[in-house]
């Protein structure tokens, strides 16, 4: 296997979290004999920076030239007096515009070590294994037209999505489901926006080319709700852009940390991996980031765009091995419990790389 990856550190923790997912995919290359080739590039602040610019062009150039891209974070508060088409985050907007991603896949899983570090009761999280597929280039993050006159003090943004739009992110859903527990569960708000009017009616057609799957539908409030409440009645919960920002993030909660949610985006010309976690900057450089949605990220390119459904695995079980003898960073520390002690980014990075290694001898 030859895979050529475009390393997009970014700003924060990104570059320390980055580096311990490349140690991991190192490793499998290396016992495999596969090629991963790793091009670091600059986006975000550090783009900006260094370029003027959050995605420089050579940037996007060569990232569209890699089989696919690893993104660390993006974001630093230094540059909140930019416009927002001039910050950070607009480089991760354009990024995932033009890579053409339109399947943001979020896995939210409750593990058993971390029960503890759960608001949520134990018998609440046990066994919780959510998908989330979120449709990553539409919605209020892309419609247009969108406009703020800071002189009226007026602001507008535009919900949008076509009927195509949502069927091919719904065909993923389902076909997902499919090798999974064959449940979707769609998230809109119907009662109220005719975009989700839209959304319900797809998703429903779709549905009829997957009888093997049994679609639900629910409401993005009471969405929320049955979240906290129920979360082992879900399997892939399908939704739009802005419904699975919001709901993905929540699901931060039943893992104990938004530092253990890995991403995939999934359909474009190159697809594109990312933890969940913000750059949080407040933290950069003191070895406290948790590199776990890293490292999980990176088991998510070895299944989507490597085909090494068997190596993904082994990462998924190295990091359930390192938590439950006790091992966690600041971010899931929780006191003075016997049998746990706190490690360093790079401490738990090689925790974990120590325990990929002897799997796969």
């Amino acid at each position: 296997m030859k895979l050529k990856i475009a390393l997009l550190a970014g700003d924060g923790i990104g570059p320390e979290v980055t580096q311990e997912a490349v140690n991991v995919l190192e490793a499998v290359a290396a016992h495999g004999r596969h090629s991963f080739e790793f091009v670091p590039l600059l986006i975000g602040g550090v783009a900006i920076t260094a370029k003027g610019s959050p995605l420089p062009a050579e940037t996007l150039e060569q990232t569209l030239a890699c089989d696919a891209a690893l993104l660390g974070a993006v974001g630093d508060n230094k540059f909140n007096h930019l416009s927002p088409n001039e910050r950070p985050e607009a480089g991760l907007l354009q990024i995932r515009s033009a890579l053409g991603g339109f399947a943001n896949l979020r896995p939210a899983t409750a593990y058993k070590a971390l029960a503890d570090n759960s608001p949520l009761r134990p018998e609440i999280t046990e066994g919780v294994d959510i998908l989330f597929v979120r449709e990553l280039l539409g919605g209020l993050y892309f419609g247009e037209p969108r406009w703020w006159d800071r002189e009226k003090e007026l602001a507008h943004n535009t919900m949008v999505y076509s009927k195509a739009e949502v069927v091919r992110v719904a065909k993923i859903a389902f076909q997902l489901a499919q090798k999974r527990k064959k449940k979707v569960t769609s998230v809109d708000k119907a009662n109220v926006l005719e975009v989700s009017q839209l959304w319900r009616a797809a998703v429903t057609e779709v549905a009829k080319d997957y009888p093997d799957v049994t679609l639900e539908h629910q409401l993005v409030d009471s969405m929320a709700i049955h979240l906290m409440n129920t979360p082992r009645s879900f399997d892939v919960v399908l939704t739009e852009n802005l419904f699975g920002d919001i709901l993905s993030d929540e699901s931060g909660v039943i893992t104990g940390s938004l530092g253990m949610l890995p991403s995939a985006t999934l359909g474009g010309k190159v697809n594109l991996y990312e933890p969940v976690h913000g750059s949080a900057p407040d933290i950069a450089g003191t070895g406290k980031a948790n590199p776990i949605g890293a490292i999980l990220t990176a088991a998510l390119v070895l299944r989507h765009s490597a085909g090494l459904e068997a190596e993904a695995k082994v990462i998924e079980a190295a990091v359930i091995e390192a938590l439950e003898e006790g091992n966690r960073t600041t971010d899931i520390a929780r006191g003075n419990i016997v049998g746990q002690r706190t490690v360093s980014t790079t401490e738990m990075g090689k925790i974990i790389l120590d325990k990929v290694k002897a799997s796969l001898k």
